[in-house]
């Protein structure tokens, strides 16, 4: 079977037996004999010959025009002919021209060797935890045995849909919905690896299978969105809380150095305070005990200091 074939007048359907029932080169053949046959009527009775032997020469020539139209085949580059004799298989015919012997022989079946695309889909199928899903996937597959193809199964192209079909309703069924969405790799080798051995006996191979979309309920959408962001709440909220620990962490390990060394703990005190007052309308608020142990003319001097740099700013 071909895909640029005609549509039936029934069925609205491509039918490639209809298309191939008749050659190209063998209508012209038929065509150019029955030219000839009616210019050597003409011929012939221009010098009078008898009316049977006209008769018997365009009854001849009409035969062997018509054998040679429904002879004569021709099959694609891609194409192979299954011709059966009296109702039994008889051979392979093709690509290129090919003879049969009309009424004896028939070719049933012209298959298409070349990789083909079928989409099929799974409409809410249950998973493996009873949540319904839509699946939408893509089988690629070709025929490697035409006779098998043709003679094993009736229809190998509705055979190989229904077969990935129900291969993809299978798996999900086996499946939770979170290995569904991480697991494409996998589901994709488990379906090729069902479809091919379902497809083998009809002489059809798997090549891959792609799964293109998997929907989900709006609802359970909706709920494992709020899933996903308190967990990247609750993700935040660990780091900050890890983030405290390590600048706890840093200021324990500062303060030892200030232990058995007040003048250096002194200078960072007035530091930290005069950079807080370099900031312009900054109110500094100074505990007693931190007044006590600084030097009281040194911090008025130090405040007198940020006014002026206030004032310059």
């Amino acid at each position: 079977m071909i895909p640029n074939i005609v549509p039936s007048a029934k069925s609205g359907k491509y039918d490639p037996i209809a298309l191939h029932q008749v050659s190209p080169i063998g209508l012209f053949i038929f065509v150019v004999i029955m030219i000839l046959m009616v210019i050597a009527t003409a011929e012939m009775n221009s010098h009078h010959v008898s009316d049977t032997i006209i008769t018997a020469v365009a009854v001849s020539v009409t035969l062997l025009a018509l054998y040679i139209l429904f002879a004569l085949k021709m099959a694609s580059q891609w194409e192979k002919a299954v011709v059966l004799r009296m109702g039994k298989f008889q051979t392979l015919s093709g690509p290129g021209m090919f003879w049969i012997i009309p009424i004896m022989d028939s070719v049933t079946s012209w298959i298409d060797h070349r990789v083909m695309v079928t989409p099929f889909n799974a409409e809410k199928t249950l998973t493996k935890d009873t949540v319904p899903v839509d699946v939408d996937a893509v089988l690629f597959w070709m025929v490697w045995d035409a006779q098998k193809a043709a003679l094993e199964v009736e229809n190998y192209r509705s055979a190989i849909t229904w077969a990935a079909q129900t291969a993809l309703r299978e798996i999900i069924g086996q499946m939770a919905l979170a290995d569904i969405l991480i697991g494409r790799h996998k589901m994709d080798a488990d379906l090729q690896k069902i479809i091919d051995e379902r497809t083998t006996p009809w002489g059809v191979t798997v090549q891959s299978v792609e799964i293109r979309d998997v929907v989900i309920p709006k609802d359970l959408e909706d709920a494992m969105s709020r899933q996903a962001q308190a967990e990247r709440e609750r993700q935040a909220r660990v780091i900050l809380g890890e983030s405290e620990r390590q600048i706890a962490a840093s200021f324990s390990e500062a303060s030892k150095a200030y232990i058995d060394n007040p003048t250096a703990l002194h200078l960072r005190a007035m530091n930290m305070l005069f950079e807080g007052l370099k900031q312009k309308g900054a109110l500094v608020i100074v505990p007693s005990s931190a007044v006590d142990t600084m030097n009281l003319g040194g911090l008025s001097g130090l405040v007198a200091m940020g006014e002026n740099l206030a004032k310059k700013e």
